[in-house]
Parts: structure tokens; C-alpha cells; sequence
């Protein structure tokens, strides 16, 4: 049988340059610094560093499995040396998205966001890093239902027979902690109540049926980040931003058919100081950086054929003039929301505004408010 390999996205806001826009190169020189070692050392099969935005992408191919303690320890060890680096040049927010003091066996939980999947790689193996910045684990759930569950979008749902049997999808509750398995398209209309209310229920992965042709059921075909921070840290420390792993071709969607969703710049949370909804803009590499009001929000695809674990790439998949229509799109719809100023619904609802100073102003006015 075929050895399995394990690829690790694992990120982290440790410091923006400048404010909140982007990561400083020494912050990368740093990440590849250390992980150069780890791969020298055998513990990794190969590498990459990327950034969106102000967070700093770690994603590695190795053989440890999931949740492994030596993988997380390194990403954990390279964002701490990161962050002396960002306090050393008064980067903002140095450290901001690591939470706890020591590391203790596992990342998550910790701050820094995860998406892990182990599998056994076919002939050909495709593969597509998501990386967003500015907004929230949920902003993954329309695109990720598109990819493999709509077929106005993949139309090898329609065409192709090992795709027809459609998908089985793990939907986290991210209040209660708790999660559920659905199978699509037979539980369709049950998994989109759960997925619209995108604040609380989100994808985290999805897997192939037990009917389906090629790939075993046990093994993730996508993979979602999804550590609210502020859960952790009890207030608002920044935003969640995401990051995701998704598989492509040979009984999955084309990659065309999974960056498709994207060509449509859904609203999202997040956005200046994750109290705003905003367009969900796809951009090139060099266009991550968030300065429109923080913003507005920003997506990334880099594109990899998996090697033996080696990650060969990456391809900047919407370094495109195709996607030019969405990104004009998505200026129009930044311009519309922000109009609105403070007023809903470019500001969050007051359910979502929980970790912000209006839990103080009611508090301030308590005893002026008059029965009508």
C-alpha cells in the first residue's frame, strides 16, 4: 500500500507591516530559516512560505499524520521566533495571534489556524492553499458548498460518474463545539440551514462516500481552518482569517471547478477591526495586501502538484485576467458597504458585536433608558 503524506497549512498574525497590511520579509526569512532546518533534519518532506495579508502561512508536506506533536511544536517554535523579530522592528501587533504562553502538545486552540489533511496520494495529485485575510472561518462555507455539492458550478456533479454520488461533509458548531456528518445532495436543504448562519456553523471538512469509485471515505478531500480567536482570548484580538486545502481532478472537482466559486465576491465578515461586512476579493500574490479600510477582504489560491509530499509550486491561480470582472465587482460592492458608514448591514449585527466596545456604551447608559 501506499505510504500516506500529510500536508500542514498553519498560520499566523504575528505582526503587520505596516498596521495591519502585510508581513514584513524578515518575518518570512525567519519561517523559511527555521523550516529549512526542519526539512534538513527529515522531519519535513518539503516546504513553503507564503503570506495574504498580515499573516504568515506555513504549509508543509511530511509523513507525521494530523495533529502531530513535532509539526505543530516547529510552527509554533517559527511564529514565537517570528514575533521577536516583529517586536524588534515595532511591527503592529507582534504576537497578536499567539495566545497562550507555552506551547502544550497541540496548536489548536493556541491561536494560530490549522488546516491538516492525511492521505494516500493518487497518480496525479492536485492541490489548492486558500489563504484569506479579514475575515472569518465561515467565509469558506459558500465556496467550499459550490465546489462539491453545487452543480451550477462543478458540472462534473452532472457529468462525471465517480463525482455523481456527490459528498459527505463534517459541519462544525463552533459555539457548542460540536460537529455533525452530512451527506449530500440527499441532506442538501438541511446542511444549508446550518451552513447560511455562517457565524456559528462552518465547514471544516469533506470526504468522499463510501460509493465512490476511487477514494477511500476515511481520507479528507478538503480541509478548513476554523479557531475563532476570540473564543480563546475571551475579546477581540483580531481576525480569524482563514486558510484551506482542497484536492483536485481524478474523481474530485477540476481546478477549475473548485477556484470557480470564487469568481463571485460573496459578502463576508471581518473587514477594519472585524465588526464589517465586506466583498470576499480573489487576488493575485502581490495584491494581498489590505488597505482599504482594512480591506476589503482578500483570498489567495496557490495551486501545487503533491510529489511524494514534495510541493511542487506554487502556481498563483488568480494572477488572472479572468478574474477581473470579480475584482471590479468586488470594488463596486466595497464602495456600496462602506457608504453605510456605522449603520448595519456594513457593520456587523449586534449579535456579532459582542467583543467590541458596545457592551461598554450600553453598560455607560445604563438606568437612562425609559420604558416607551
Amino acid at each position: 500500500m501506499t505510504e500516506k503524506i500529510t500536508i500542514s497549512l498553519i498560520k499566523a498574525d504575528v505582526g503587520g507591516y505596516p498596521g495591519h497590511s502585510s508581513v514584513h520579509p524578515k518575518l518570512i526569512e525567519t519561517a523559511k530559516k527555521g523550516l529549512t532546518a526542519a526539512k534538513d533534519s527529515g522531519l519535513l518532506i518539503d516546504f513553503k512560505v507564503l503570506a495574504a495579508g498580515d499573516d504568515l502561512e506555513l504549509l508543509m508536506g511530511h509523513r507525521k499524520g494530523e495533529d502531530n506533536e513535532e509539526i505543530h511544536s516547529l510552527a509554533w517554535n517559527i511564529f514565537t521566533k517570528a514575533t521577536d523579530v516583529a517586536k524588534e522592528l515595532k511591527l503592529y501587533g507582534a504576537g497578536q495571534d499567539l495566545l497562550k504562553d507555552a506551547f502544550s502538545g497541540n496548536i489548536k486552540g493556541m491561536g494560530p489556524g490549522v488546516a491538516e489533511m492525511e492521505f494516500t496520494e493518487r497518480k496525479g495529485e492536485p492541490l489548492v492553499a486558500f489563504m484569506m485575510d479579514k475575515t472569518e472561518p465561515g467565509a469558506f462555507n459558500l465556496p467550499i458548498y459550490r465546489m462539491f455539492a453545487d452543480p451550477f458550478s462543478t458540472a462534473g456533479l452532472i457529468v462525471d460518474p465517480s463525482l455523481h454520488a456527490g459528498f459527505r461533509f463534517e459541519v462544525w458548531d463552533i459555539m457548542e463545539h460540536t460537529k455533525v456528518f452530512m451527506n449530500l445532495p440527499e441532506e442538501m436543504y438541511d446542511i444549508l440551514a446550518l451552513i447560511g448562519a455562517k457565524s456559528r456553523y462552518v465547514i471544516k471538512r469533506v470526504f468522499p462516500k463510501e460509493e465512490h469509485p476511487s477514494l477511500p471515505p476515511d481520507e479528507p478531500v478538503a480541509a478548513i481552518s476554523t479557531e475563532k480567536l476570540f473564543q480563546t482570548a475571551g475579546k477581540y484580538v483580531g481576525k480569524d482569517d482563514p486558510a484551506g486545502l482542497v484536492r483536485a481532478q481524478s474523481g474530485l472537482p477540476a481546478l477549475g471547478e473548485v477556484i470557480e466559486p470564487f469568481a463571485f465576491p460573496h459578502l463576508v465578515s471581518g473587514w477594519m477591526r472585524g465588526s464589517h461586512n465586506g466583498p470576499l476579493m480573489p487576488v493575485a500574490f502581490k495584491d494581498a495586501r489590505c488597505t482599504r479600510f482594512d480591506g476589503p477582504p482578500r483570498v489567495i489560491a496557490a495551486g501545487f502538484q503533491i510529489s511524494n509530499g514534495t510541493l511542487v509550486g506554487p502556481a498563483d491561480l488568480f494572477d488572472d485576467p479572468a478574474y477581473d470582472l470579480t475584482r471590479r465587482k468586488a470594488q463596486e460592492i466595497a464602495e456600496y458597504m462602506r457608504r453605510h458608514g456605522p449603520f448595519e448591514p456594513h457593520r456587523l449585527p449586534m449579535g456579532d458585536m459582542e467583543y467590541t466596545t458596545l457592551p461598554d456604551v450600553l453598560k455607560k447608559l445604563e438606568g437612562r433608558f425609559e420604558k416607551t
